[in-house]
This record gives structure tokens, sequence and C-alpha cells, in this order.
């Protein structure tokens, strides 16, 4: 597999490890060019990795188009979740949902069928496909929290490059994949390439397109 539940590890693991240590009273911050709080953008990036996994814990993930779970926000404009860590056990409380969420999805494609197909909101995609969107899930969300802490962090270029050519297979890689990943999903723009204002990323299955 070009993208494994080894990768979505490292990625979970990059986070963890970036953002463990940062003042509870630093998080209420926004995060990057998002309207949420970092806050709650580790609880939006928590909620996808544990509703990624929730797929292929279905004996016939195509004939379920979501997991019915209870939606709620904390507040209007934040992100609809399932998923809301205890104030009280703090970011440190909250990185430990990440990584056991990063775990659930990290484990089910990687016991999944390579063949088994599972919906999404960009049309129906295999494990390995889930698993790269759990990797741009956390390098950009993660990114997006940095920018709000006002720190700099460059993850593994390899788990960018992978995740690119898996999910963005129109997008050339320019200058590293880290920042061709961030302008695939308009986090930048460069002075070649405008910043994009609409993006999506193409699951279909490899040999499939």
């Amino acid at each position: 597999m070009l993208v494994s539940g080894k990768h979505v590890r490292q990625a979970v693991a990059h986070c963890v490890d970036s953002l463990t240590g940062i003042p509870a009273d630093r998080w209420h911050v926004r995060a990057g060019d998002l309207e949420w709080t970092c806050w709650e953008t580790l609880e939006h990036l928590a909620d996808d990795l544990l509703t990624y996994a929730l797929r292929f814990g279905l004996a016939q993930p195509m004939d379920v188009p979501r997991v019915p779970l209870r939606i709620s926000r904390d507040r209007p404009e934040g992100p609809a979740n399932v998923i809301f860590g205890d104030r009280e056990a703090g970011p440190e409380g909250l990185l430990t949902i990440v990584e056991a969420c990063g775990g659930l999805l990290a484990t089910a494609v990687d016991t999944a069928a390579p063949t088994t197909l599972a919906p999404h909101v960009f049309g129906a995609s295999d494990p390995e496909g889930f698993a790269a969107m759990g990797v741009v899930e956390t390098l950009v969300h993660t990114h997006d929290i940095a920018q709000g802490m006002h720190l700099v962090l460059e993850p593994p270029q390899d788990l960018s490059e992978r995740a690119l050519r898996r999910l963005f297979p129109d997008v050339p890689i320019t200058d590293t994949p880290w920042s061709t990943l961030l302008w695939a999903t308009g986090r930048i723009e460069t002075p070649d390439r405008p910043r994009r204002e609409n993006w999506r990323w193409y699951g279909v299955p490899r040999g499939r397109g």
C-alpha cells in the first residue's frame, strides 16, 4: 500500500509530539485561517479519524452512507462533531483522544480487505485512500493549530509525498512535498500558483480512475 496504517500512526505521532506541552490557556486562539479555535480544530481532527475508522467496522460499508451518530456543536460557529474532549483533562487529554482515534483508523485500514469500499463526500474510497485522508487531515490541521500557536512545523516529507500521490494525482510536486500539500489544501499561495479557493482530493482506488 502506498499509504497504510503505519503512515497514519506516523502522522498522529507528529501531531502529538509537536503539540504536547502547550499550556491550556493558549488553546482558545484561532487556528490559522480557520474559524475554529485550536482546541476545536484538534477535536475536529479526532472526529475525522474516528469516523473514518468506523466506516470499516461495518460488514458492508457502502450500504450505510453515514454511521448515524449524534452530531452537535459547542457553539454555533464551531465544528459539528461526535467527539468532544474533557476540558478538565486539558490539552494532553485531547491529544490522547487524537492518538487513540488515529490508532483505531490505522488498525481499521490495515485489517480491512484492500478492495473494500466505503463512502465519503468526495466519493467512495478504499482503505488506502482513507489512510491517506487520515494523514492529510492530521498534517494540515496540526499545521493550522501550529499557526495559531505561532509555531513552525515541518512533518516528514515522505508522508506528504505519499498523501499527494494517493489523493492529489492532478497536483505536481514543486519545491517540497509538504509545501505542495499545503498549497493543494488551500493553505498557502506560491509565486507561481495562487491560493486555491476550492479544492478536493480524489480517493478513487488507484487503477480505477
